[in-house]
């Protein structure tokens, strides 16, 4: 399940990059106030559907390593579980003392 998480974070990523790429800059400064009334309707609904797309891909790579950060602590919790326990004992023996 972790390599799958990883795959698509990936995956992810190269998607977010494309759709970045193939955007229109913005411009800078006061001139990008003027300059968007002079768009066709047609370009500007395009850029507002790549900006909604890259927003959404960028909240779907967060979730995904959200998710991937819970799956390796379990993961690693599940392979050592001496380790866990050793940690556990370690701290209740101190707090007694």
């Amino acid at each position: 399940m972790f390599t799958l998480c990883v795959v698509l974070i990936i995956l992810a990523c190269f998607v977010l990059a494309f759709v970045v790429l193939i955007q229109n800059s913005k411009g800078g400064g006061l001139a990008s106030n003027f300059a968007s009334s002079n768009q066709i309707m047609g370009v500007r609904k395009t850029t507002d559907v790549l900006e909604k797309t890259t927003w959404g891909v960028a909240a779907f790579i967060m979730v995904l390593c959200f998710v991937c950060a819970f799956l390796s602590k379990n993961e690693i919790n599940n392979l050592h579980p001496q380790q866990n326990q050793v940690e556990q004992t370690q701290q209740t023996a101190g707090g007694e003392e």
